[in-house]
């Protein structure tokens, strides 16, 4: 809090090679080095941009989008991974701090994940999203409230969330608790039902981002995803669906902490690398007039109970022997038990 870093911030708005992990992965870093040639140091993407997000889930009954879910499965990234490799080298080698959203595996279970990478190249941690909404629900499993981070950076204190997490309020104010300085919205593209639900389009959604870095005082990074002509080529097999789901959705943005505009909108249907410059000394000012956790709360009227515990299916009983660590509802098998003994490194 006595440091107020300037740096470059900039919001990826592409289309992913949709279920193609390879092929997406080189995508990214190819993008993660385009933006630290317009000088960025950190760089934030959509919703599980890595490898796409599971439109069949909104389109039709589950029977149907089994086969998509085979192939977001097969395609998904473990953590760590060969995948994350490569996008730590492609963050070291921009020296900049990247926060990607992944459809992460772990076990058998599929998790809406933001992975936060610094610029040396090394996972800081990880955010997966608390719950799903309405047919997110037959994809991903959830987190809990271990998965409330804020990340300490030569930037700022650095935490994300993912689509309407930020219409949930008391996540928003558990965030804003942890002093977050920095935050990555992360959105998928808005071509979804875009004729019959407001909720969902771009319009109430970057609202939505705009308040969250106006009620907490921090600045936002709002990236949004393209949907492509492929996707809905795939997903609309018939006239119905193809009426729910169209081409574009883009509309990436860059907010203060007052709620001003600082980049944006991008196009509908335009790829490409949004960029504002951050001073971290203007929180400063707009806490002044409201800090939602500090002088403007009232915790004696009202407060937040927060079980920061993870949770898991399995517990073992006192009187049992130690064995190898079990698997959880979590996510927490073999592999991923030992992540999360590395992971906690830059949390708060």
């Amino acid at each position: 809090m006595d440091s107020f870093p300037k740096f470059r911030a900039a919001v990826v708005q592409a289309t992913p090679i949709w279920l193609d992990r390879e092929r997406c992965t080189e995508k990214a870093c190819a993008l993660i080095a385009q933006a630290a040639v317009q000088g960025a140091q950190l760089i934030a993407f959509p919703e599980v941009w890595l490898p796409g997000f599971p439109w069949w889930a909104f389109l039709g009954p589950a029977h149907w989008g089994n086969n998509f879910f085979a192939e977001l499965y097969a395609n998904a990234v473990e953590i760590p991974s060969p995948t994350t490799d490569r996008l730590c080298k492609a963050a070291k080698d921009a020296r900049a701090h990247v926060v990607i959203g992944v459809d992460e595996r772990a076990g058998s279970t599929l998790y809406c994940t933001q992975l936060f990478i610094d610029s040396e190249g090394s996972i800081i941690g990880r955010h997966r999203k608390l719950k799903p909404t309405h047919a997110e629900r037959t994809i991903w499993g959830q987190g809990d409230g271990s998965d409330l981070k804020v990340f300490d950076t030569p930037l700022g204190r650095l935490g994300g969330l993912n689509c309407w997490e930020h219409l949930q309020p008391l996540i928003r104010h558990a965030m804003f608790s942890l002093g977050e300085q920095v935050h990555v919205a992360a959105w998928p593209s808005f071509g979804l039902f875009r004729k019959y639900s407001y909720a969902l389009g771009c319009e109430a959604s970057m609202g939505a981002s705009r308040h969250y870095a106006l009620e907490g005082g921090c600045f936002v990074l709002a990236p949004v995803a393209v949907t492509s002509q492929e996707m809905v080529d795939r997903v609309a097999d018939t006239a119905e669906r193809a009426d729910l789901i169209q081409v574009g959705g883009g509309g990436s943005m860059i907010f203060g902490p007052d709620g001003a505009t600082l980049a944006g909108p991008a196009g509908d249907t335009e790829e490409t690398i949004l960029t504002a410059d951050v001073d971290l000394y203007d929180i400063a000012r707009a806490k002044n007039f409201a800090d939602p956790t500090g002088h403007y709360a009232r915790p004696d009227i009202l407060s937040l109970l927060w079980d920061r515990t993870p949770q898991s299916s399995v517990h073992q009983h006192p009187s049992a022997p130690a064995t190898a660590p079990v698997a959880s509802s979590a996510g927490t098998d073999p592999e991923t038990h030992g992540l999360q003994q590395q992971m906690p490194l830059a949390e708060t």
